[in-house]
């Protein structure tokens, strides 16, 4: 008798996951466009060079990420308008509304375009190592292979190509942390005993700077709007938030401790240095599949990296029809060129990147304002404006925003003059 009632309940149970689950999509892509190369080398140098200890700065960035992006969200399925649109709205004196437009739409564009190459290369590097071409045979013919995909103008297909990416990441990375055997008292002390050890605090700043990613924040307020269109889709949109999120906060952990636990003390000079100590773990499959998370992080990067430079043009200029404009393909096609470009003649101008670096430690904090100031406008929301909760955690992330946007100023400004 108890074993028949059990059975309805753990069907019950299942069907409500396969609910949430099914729920995944603009999540998805936030996700697989945050965890890319640069996260990798970022994890993997803090677990290298600190351990487990700064466990707690993902978290808190995985944190940020996710009160941001619902707050996007939100924007988008009640007012049914993108980030870029809501603060040409904001403002309606002239020269305060074209400056910040012009501003957002050059640091957008200008971050996008000087780190494509970066992807682009990492990309190729893990497709590379798993078929045996030439590396730079393989970059334009990635290239090629995402421009295709954006100018077929579905948001549907880049929805679950990235929902794919992030599968095969997540099987990659997480299965690599627990072949790894971490320490979990060192892991759970990483993570709820912040600490800040000596010379860690760029670290911490950049495994910041490579979560909260600015772009990412206009792509959400404009996908919701092809996935939902009503409040009462507002649930289904925050689980998505935070299984997505949630998932992609996981993969990044599990690069770091996985590396905390097999690198402690090794000077890290490429993400394939990581393979070198699974060896021992996994033999020859090591570099084959790390190979396939590398591809994996490089292609969703770079895809996602020219659809939030499109996004954000299109959104802040009112451009129509979304993915199916003329221009929003044309602003697509430039940032994937200009990566392309860039790989074949080798040319990563470290000016242009610290440039860009410097950008977005501006732009982070200035977005996270805007925001919070966007979604206490009760004109544009009415009864779905800010709570006096989420105002409290806003301002908290918009403070340390402005801390770590003011570092990454000092540190790319520093290294520029040095």
């Amino acid at each position: 008798m108890a074993q028949a009632q059990r059975q309805p309940q753990e069907e019950t149970k299942r069907n409500i996951v396969i609910e949430k689950l099914k729920v995944v999509g603009p999540g998805a892509i936030i996700s697989a466009s945050f965890v890319g190369p640069g996260t990798i080398t970022t994890a993997t140098e803090a677990g290298a060079s600190f351990g487990y200890a700064l466990l707690w700065a993902l978290v808190f960035s995985v944190i940020t990420t996710i009160v941001l992006q619902m707050m996007v969200a939100r924007l988008g399925i009640v007012a049914r308008k993108g980030l870029g649109a809501a603060i040409r709205d904001q403002f309606a004196q002239p020269a305060i509304k074209y400056t910040i437009m012009g501003f957002v739409i050059f640091s957008i564009f200008t971050g996008s375009a000087a780190y494509m190459s970066g992807d682009l290369n990492g990309t190729s590097l893990g497709l590379s190592t798993l078929t045996g071409w030439n590396i730079n045979a393989i970059g334009p013919f990635v290239g090629l292979v995402v421009l295709l995909i954006g100018l077929t103008g579905s948001y549907k297909l880049i929805e679950k190509l990235m929902i794919v990416l992030v599968i095969i990441m997540s099987t990659v990375f997480i299965t690599t942390m627990v072949i790894a055997q971490p320490n979990l008292g060192g892991i759970f002390t990483g993570i709820f005993a912040p600490s800040v050890p000596a010379g860690s605090i760029i670290t911490i700043a950049a495994l910041v700077g490579t979560t909260v990613v600015p772009y990412n924040l206009f792509i959400h307020s404009n996908s919701v709007q092809e996935r939902w269109n009503d409040s009462s889709h507002l649930n289904d949109s925050k689980w998505d938030i935070v299984i997505s999120i949630g998932m992609g906060g996981l993969i990044s952990g599990s690069i770091l401790i996985t590396s905390g636990t097999l690198m402690r003390g090794v000077e890290v000079e490429t993400v394939a240095d990581l393979a070198i100590q699974l060896e021992p773990l996994l033999g020859g499959w090591a570099e084959t599949f790390l190979a396939i998370g590398i591809f994996s992080a490089g292609f969703s990067s770079m895809t996602a990296a020219a659809l939030g430079a499109s996004i954000t043009v299109s959104s802040v200029l009112k451009w129509k029809n979304g993915m199916k404009n003329w221009r929003f393909r044309a602003i697509f096609a430039t940032v994937i060129l200009i990566g392309v470009f860039s790989f074949i003649l080798n040319f990563e101008p470290l000016a242009i990147i610290l440039f860009a670096q410097a950008l977005n430690g501006i732009l982070l904090p200035g977005i996270a304002l805007l925001i919070l100031i966007i979604m206490n406008n009760k004109n544009l929301l009415g009864k779905y404006t800010n709570s006096m909760k989420v105002n409290v955690i806003g301002i908290i992330v918009v403070i340390v925003c402005f801390g770590i946007g003011g570092y990454s100023v000092f540190s790319a400004l520093t290294a520029f003059f040095n």
